[in-house]
């Protein structure tokens, strides 16, 4: 690969460079060394398996399975993803070294690795309930048609939130008749808004250069009320997930972990600030703490 600029979001540091030069642009499109988006991916099929597994090797197992297709999907999403924007891409500094942006992986390369992905999800998706296989396969049109949001839509992370928390309704699918328990949807409506908040965080990096290109976001839609639209997003989620985990559980210790992820909310607003994209980077990375303090809640309630 051609070495990266200043600006690029693609450093062939640590693991990465110990590849094979052909290896690097797989790894590089996968996002691999970015595990933060398979976390965001994962950690609500996790919350939803914490609290609806019949017993603890289905935890376990379904656990497990959750990890390896969360990566597997996030990498999909991320070949498809570089795929629809790879002249967008160019023009943007941050992601001008991705793989098909400067050419070190060619589309046909990109499609070839995009099937690989989709026959290990697959496999992963068989080893479900046929109800997660349902649920499962629904998604897809999500999946392929987010990167288009931003062309069509001032709101592209409304997209990504229904996508990114479909987790919800594909854990609880595994144990749960999910048309028929409000609690799940509530779950998935306060995901949905937490994506959304923290995706336009992330927006912030790329306001200027979005701009300039017509790329939109929900960062240029909400303007000088960003700060508050944030705000807004992350107060719906707390409401909804509060009362989805209170119509599952009732009161009870999972209450803690909730408290510990709205308190680092509140820590991710005080410190936004639009004129800082690398703060912003770094507070959009820190809602897998978020995540993980609610998951951390599930299981003492789970198991205390």
């Amino acid at each position: 690969m051609t070495t990266p600029t200043q600006s690029s979001d693609i450093q062939l540091t640590g693991w990465l460079s110990y590849l094979p030069l052909k290896l690097q642009p797989f790894a590089v499109i996968a996002r691999l060394d970015r595990p933060i988006g398979w976390w965001l991916l994962l950690l609500p099929g996790w919350w939803v398996i914490i609290l609806f597994a019949a017993d603890n090797a289905a935890l376990l197992s379904t656990l497990i399975y959750f990890l390896i297709g969360a990566v597997t999907l996030r990498a999909s999403g991320c070949v498809i993803n570089d795929m629809w924007d790879r002249d967008i891409d160019q023009k943007v500094a941050r992601t001008s070294n991705r793989p098909l942006a400067n050419g070190t992986l060619s589309l046909t390369s990109a499609f070839v690795f995009l099937g690989l992905l989709a026959l290990i999800g697959l496999m992963i998706l068989l080893q479900l309930p046929v109800s997660a296989w349902l649920t499962g396969v629904a998604s897809l049109p999500l999946i392929i048609l987010y990167p288009l949001a931003k062309r069509f839509t001032g709101w592209p992370q409304f997209v990504l939130g229904l996508t990114y928390s479909w987790g919800i309704f594909l854990g609880a699918s595994c144990f749960v008749p999910i048309l028929e328990m409000p609690a799940i949807w509530l779950l998935y409506i306060g995901t949905v808004f937490w994506v959304i908040g923290y995706d336009t965080i992330y927006a912030v990096q790329d306001m200027a250069d979005d701009q300039d290109i017509g790329v939109r976001s929900s960062a240029l839609s909400l303007g000088k009320n960003l700060h508050l639209g944030v705000f807004c997003f992350y107060a719906f989620a707390s409401t909804f997930w509060a009362i989805g985990l209170f119509l599952s559980l009732g009161l009870g210790i999972w209450l803690i972990g909730w408290t510990a992820a709205i308190l680092h909310l509140v820590w991710q607003l005080r410190k936004l600030d639009v004129t800082m994209p690398d703060r912003a980077r770094s507070l959009f990375i820190s809602n897998r703490d978020c995540g993980l303090f609610l998951a951390a809640g599930l299981l003492l309630e789970r198991f205390i």
